[in-house]
């Protein structure tokens, strides 16, 4: 598996490798062992598929908070994606920066997205079909959202407000300098400093 580090190194840009013939190609899209060994330290408890009918359908920016904040595995299916971490982890030096990576079917490729980050996607392609893997359980309780084109976080999405295919729920989200992040960044214990 080749591993790419985002700008934001805690975010990995993944590309499990493809045998191909003249049938197609097989691919093991996740070995945990390898993902470990590749720098993903998480289990995985819940598999999500989504389908968005239509390009310019933009799902987030997206989080769940402590005790059921996620971390997350993407990997498109059908069409391509341009997605974005935002880190929201108070005290992390790259906090309210983001990062993005166009994914697609036809190229393999995976995002892996740590607990304490926004996340989102703006379809590129109609009939798109993204599948993720989370480490933890959806909880309506801990679920919240903030403006995907929130003008602090200036994400160039390459879709405008008026083309945006949007939920109510991400229609009404908070915006960045109401969001009280709920995630801290991870100090090092001194010993190991």
């Amino acid at each position: 598996m080749d591993v790419v580090r985002l700008d934001i190194p805690e975010v990995l840009l993944l590309r499990p490798r493809r045998f191909s013939d003249a049938r197609g190609y097989f691919a093991e899209t996740y070995q945990a062992a390898e993902a470990a060994e590749a720098g993903v330290p998480d289990t995985f408890v819940q598999d999500n598929l989504s389908f968005s009918a239509l390009a310019g359908t933009v799902r987030g920016l997206h989080f769940q908070a402590p005790p059921h904040a996620q971390a997350k595995l993407v990997t498109v299916l059908t069409g391509r994606i341009l997605d974005v971490a935002v880190d929201v982890r108070r005290g992390s030096p790259t906090f309210g920066r983001h990062v993005k990576a166009q994914l697609s079917a036809d190229d393999g490729l995976q995002i892996y997205i740590p607990a304490g980050f926004l996340h989102g996607f703006v379809t590129l392609d109609p009939d798109t079909r993204v599948f993720y893997k989370v480490s933890d359980v959806y909880s309506p309780a801990c679920d919240g959202a903030v403006r995907w084109d929130d003008p602090d976080l200036a994400i160039d999405w390459g879709v405008s407000s008026a083309q945006a295919v949007l939920s109510d729920k991400d229609a009404a989200a908070q915006a960045f300098a109401d969001f009280a992040s709920p995630f801290c960044a991870q100090r090092e214990p001194e010993a190991a400093r």
